[in-house]
């Protein structure tokens, strides 16, 4: 059986969009290598892990020289593992996942990312992060797009039919005879929750109401300040970097504006299921903020498949996650009165919705399961770990149809994923 070695600060038991892609993926390439990976756990500081990381993968390849190949879950680790270009004659694959690589730092843009593209191969996780990978010089021909999946058993779980009534008891919040729109992520300001909750809401009839779930930080000791407003003052990009929540007291002056917005803080995960599926609508109210893009989406996804039908800006990658029509529409980035009158067009034809959203359920089972995803990573891996990896014209060719989106229907093979082996750190 081939052997992989997969590289990533991104797992779990860490809660995130990126944190799922990368557990899936480890887990189905178990399926069909002996792979063997290096993920920060949470069980250490993140920097000590760094600091570690060049010499357990010295470790590790020394130990296991049939490793063919090996995978960077993002772009951090691509620059961490740099030193790997003049060390091992092995094709070294990276992930990219929208941030990672539109960072607007000049030492990241104009001194690291020419390195990062001597590596084999890149794959993108939406067509928009492609276009930004290959603007950056990235080879074409080695450069692909893998969209996100999804678990597709996710609509099996039940329904709880007493749910509002949770939410009047734990929250104080009402929600008999209203319309619900829910949505959910870190407050940062691309997201555009303020923005939605200022601009919009204010033009919503008074039986919609919006509840929102996810970190909500306003209430910071002094050590967080002085980081927030140094980075704020001296350096925006090093605030992209560290993902600090820009837009957290933005959100929570405009929802005590507001008569019909909630936010509910962390949820667990099982609450979070419970809101996608009470909710009428997912909203993804997303704003363009240079440098700051959104790479995918994923809980768009993840709100249809438990019967939510999504609005979406249109933007970034977006697009790749709420296809226009299909598991969603897109609206323009900033525009209230559209977002407001198709809310209200969308919501007035109750059959009509629930229509939309079971077609978004099954375009999204057909197309978007983490099974695909996988299948699509190990025809990129095979072949350039089979063939003359170098970033040259002389470089292994994918088609189009399968660089973009193509369906497959390939049901999950049985195992465990025994055959991965991982490295505590």
């Amino acid at each position: 059986m081939t052997e992989i070695l997969c590289i990533t600060h991104k797992h779990p038991p860490c809660i995130g969009g990126m944190e799922k892609q990368s557990y899936e993926l480890v887990t189905g390439l178990g399926r069909h290598y002996k792979t063997h990976v290096i993920a920060y756990r949470n069980d250490t500081g993140k920097v000590v892990w760094f600091l570690q990381l060049r010499s357990r993968i010295t470790g590790i390849l020394k130990e296991n020289p049939g490793i063919k190949l090996i995978h960077l879950n993002d772009g951090s680790m691509a620059v961490a593992c740099l030193w790997l270009l003049k060390r091992t004659n092995l094709p070294v694959i990276v992930t990219f996942h929208g941030l990672d690589i539109t960072l607007p730092s000049s030492v990241f843009q104009r001194l690291l990312i020419p390195k990062m593209t001597r590596y084999s191969g890149a794959v993108c996780v939406s067509k928009f992060t492609m276009n930004e990978v290959l603007r950056r010089g990235f080879n074409e021909k080695t450069t692909f797009t893998v969209n996100n999946g999804v678990d597709t058993g996710m609509d099996k779980i039940p329904v709880n039919k007493d749910y509002p009534q949770l939410i009047r008891d734990k929250y104080g919040i009402d929600l008999s005879g209203k319309h619900i729109l829910f949505t959910t992520g870190r407050p940062v300001k691309r997201k555009g929750f303020s923005w939605f909750i200022k601009n919009v809401m204010p033009l919503l009839n008074d039986d919609i109401v919006l509840l929102m779930a996810g970190p909500l930080n306003t209430h910071q000791n002094i050590f967080q300040k002085a980081i927030r407003y140094l980075t704020g003052v001296f350096s925006p990009t090093l605030q992209l970097m560290l993902g600090l929540d820009s837009d957290a007291n933005s959100i929570s002056k405009e929802i005590l504006k507001s008569k019909n917005s909630y936010h509910l803080g962390r949820v667990p995960h099982e609450d979070l299921l419970q809101l996608l599926s009470w909710a009428d609508l997912f909203i993804m109210p997303n704003i363009k903020v240079p440098g700051d893009e959104e790479g995918f989406g994923l809980v768009a996804l993840e709100a249809n498949m438990r019967g939510t039908f999504v609005l979406a800006s249109g933007i970034e990658g977006i697009t790749d996650a709420v296809i226009d029509g299909e598991n969603g529409y897109h609206l323009p980035a900033g525009d209230s009165r559209v977002w407001a009158n198709t809310i209200h067009e969308v919501l007035r034809d109750k059959a009509r919705l629930d229509m939309l959203s079971q077609k978004a359920k099954e375009y999204v089972k057909k197309n978007y399961s983490w099974d695909i995803m996988v299948e699509k990573y190990k025809e990129i891996f095979d072949s350039l770990t089979f063939s003359d990896t170098s970033p040259s014209d002389t470089s292994p060719t994918i088609s189009d149809t399968y660089r973009f989106n193509f369906p497959i229907n390939k049901k999950r093979l049985p195992g465990d994923g025994q055959s991965r082996q991982f490295y505590r750190t």
